[in-house]
């Protein structure tokens, strides 16, 4: 099962959480920031699942599993913008992230293949993105976790 949420600009449309960068901040560490923060979730961030670019954007894409430790039941984005979340199989996150976010769904691609086991734990991919100071801190950015 991997988690999704709600997007802040289109609340009826799901995405994979994430969010941008702080200075001198590393991939992995936003990930794990981030994903509390938008999904109200804590765990052991695990492998990295693939590194994607977007050469037209300039922008580079980590993203890695979190093994769930801990949900929360207020969240920071819940409490402010009234963000949800939800679990969902691998097949049906990518069919929700089809349209409106294709390439977030083609970040679940590798996880279809049986190459990871969680014993029954929840999973979540996060994602980290690689700093640049010369782009903005957006989805579509260089430091987009997104």
């Amino acid at each position: 099962m991997v988690l999704l949420v709600s997007s802040s600009r289109h609340p009826d449309k799901w995405i994979v959480p994430g969010g941008g960068m702080e200075p001198e901040e590393e991939p992995n560490v936003a990930a794990a920031r981030e994903v509390c923060e938008e999904a109200g979730v804590k765990g052991t961030l695990g492998r990295l699942v693939g590194i994607f670019e977007n050469r037209e954007r300039k922008h580079r894409t980590y993203v890695y599993i979190l093994i769930v430790t801990e949900v929360l039941e207020d969240w920071e984005d819940s409490v402010n913008i009234g963000r949800k979340r939800d679990w969902f199989k691998i097949d049906d996150a990518i069919q929700v992230l089809q349209c409106h976010k294709p390439v977030q769904a083609t970040y679940f691609e590798p996880l279809k293949d049986g190459c990871l086991t969680s014993n029954g734990t929840p999973l979540v991919a996060t994602i980290g993105g690689d700093l640049s100071p010369t782009y903005n801190i957006s989805q579509s950015s260089v430091s987009g976790i997104r």
